[in-house]
């Protein structure tokens, strides 16, 4: 192969398709290629989902992570309409801009089988709950969320899927070994040896391709900006305890600073009735959550991650290396996930398998394997996640019970940032970084609205 294209789009996930999308919309002449190193919609499928087999087997290129839709194709489908939290974009456009975007994929969404309902932070209720979790000095942040559901989210990005697939040239399967300038603009070298030559390249590589996107930078001379990196665990328990909340806001987003050390600490991607799942991001197990919209495929426990967000300075420039560090440990612990009870973690007590077995609350992951969180997480990341517990505990008493499950380690990897335009164009001119493996964004709405963004700036100069 040695193709010439007008648009090259890296990645398949959220970022990628919402900027094929919009380019092909808006300008059906293009010649556009995607290249995903994963399958397409209808062939991703997880040996473990498919219960083949219970634990990870490092499949080469994971199919939770990679593929057409990215990771959030297998995510619970949660869409936020705010610039609080989800990304970074206000650094690069006002409010009123990003917002704009947002809607506008989420119209996009709607338009593919989408619902139109959603829980708002705005309610006498929301604004209750709000309230009395400032009375313990915890913060719930402000948005307006849908909950597209595991199942239904899976349907609207394969909506889209046979939308496009007929108006670009999608490459599947096909990694990118090396990105080049050339006269024409940009060269793409496969791993297969084959050469694909671009005018605007969007460059969009996910979560999965974070560390492989940060070293092709490096190499272009385009300077990274050291991001953060959140490290924390993942908690299970009997969906009642939440239900006060999750019922009102459903995606609770609360954030506390620790007494002991100043850090924040925030709840993220909370999941009402649903389940824990294990996910390969190269080579490394971590763990995540789903969760139905269908109530017969729910669970009894809602689960949620606790997060210490760890942000460097120099001389340190590795923060994607130290979280990967930090999860392999929890790997080599358990050969997997781990799985703790909170009042084993307290008492300083490994959960061995008959303890767990004695427990109320029943593990949706049951791959996960009994031990101890305290040899593979980082004691002042560890004191945060139970000091954070306890506090969750007076909003929703049964936080701390002794049988809270614990699964580690959750790692939330940002790409180190680059420094981009306005338009979202590295220095390189018609070079555009996109999506959470640019470390622009770190969630669905934000990350469509990412793309959007891109494809309108090839576009105004292509017109």
């Amino acid at each position: 192969m040695n193709q010439m294209y007008d648009v090259i789009i890296i990645g398949c996930g959220e970022a990628g398709i919402y900027a094929g999308y919009e380019l092909s919309l808006k300008n059906p002449s293009l010649k556009i290629g995607v290249f995903e190193q994963g399958r397409d919609i209808y062939k991703r499928s997880c040996p473990i989902v498919a219960k083949k087999v219970k634990q990870c087997i490092n499949c080469k290129v994971c199919d939770t992570m990679c593929g057409f839709g990215g990771a959030g194709a297998f995510s619970d489908g949660k869409f936020n309409f705010t610039t609080e939290f989800g990304g970074w974009l206000t650094d690069y456009m006002d409010h009123d801009e990003v917002m704009e975007l947002i809607h506008y994929v989420d119209d996009v969404n709607v338009a593919h089988g989408a619902t139109t309902n959603y829980f708002s932070t705005t309610t006498p209720e929301a604004q209750a709950l709000a309230k009395k979790a400032l009375e313990f000095d915890l913060h719930l942040l402000q948005a307006q969320c849908k909950h597209l559901g595991t199942e239904k989210n899976l349907m609207i990005l394969t909506n889209i899927y046979e939308d496009l697939k007929d108006k670009m040239d999608f490459h599947f399967n096909t990694a990118i070994s090396e990105i080049k300038t050339c006269s024409e603009g940009y060269e793409l070298v496969t791993e297969k040896g084959d050469i694909a030559r671009c005018q605007y390249l969007i460059a969009a590589p996910g979560r999965s391709g974070a560390e492989w996107f940060a070293n092709q930078c490096k190499n272009l001379g385009i300077k990274l900006i050291n991001n953060q990196v959140d490290i924390g665990v993942r908690v299970e328990l009997p969906a009642r305890v939440f239900e006060h909340i999750t019922d009102v806001v459903y995606e609770s987003k609360l954030v506390y600073r620790t007494k002991q050390y100043g850090d924040s600490v925030r709840t993220f991607c909370m999941n009402p009735y649903g389940h824990v799942v294990a996910e390969n991001v190269e080579g490394i197990n971590t763990v995540n959550g789903h969760s139905y919209s269908d109530a017969s495929l729910r669970s009894e426990n809602t689960n949620f991650a606790l997060l210490v967000s760890n942000r460097f300075t120099e001389p340190f420039d590795e923060p994607y290396r130290y979280g990967k560090h930090i999860a392999s440990l929890s790997n080599m612990l358990a050969g997997g996930v781990l799985v703790q009870r909170f009042g084993d973690l307290v008492k300083g007590v490994r959960t061995n398998e008959h303890r767990l077995s004695q427990s109320f609350v029943k593990p949706t992951l049951t791959a996960a394997i009994p031990g101890d969180l305290s040899l593979a997480l980082p004691k002042r990341q560890l004191d945060d996640i139970i000091e954070m517990i306890y506090a969750l505990d007076k909003v929703a008493p049964g936080t701390a019970n002794y049988d809270t499950l614990l699964y580690g380690a959750e790692v939330k990897f940002y790409s180190s940032r680059l420094e981009l335009s306005h338009e979202l164009e590295t220095k390189l001119p018609g070079f555009f970084a996109i999506g959470d493996g640019a470390g622009t964004t770190r969630g669905l709405a934000q990350a469509g609205a990412s793309g959007i963004k891109a494809a309108r700036a090839v576009l105004s100069r292509i017109k």
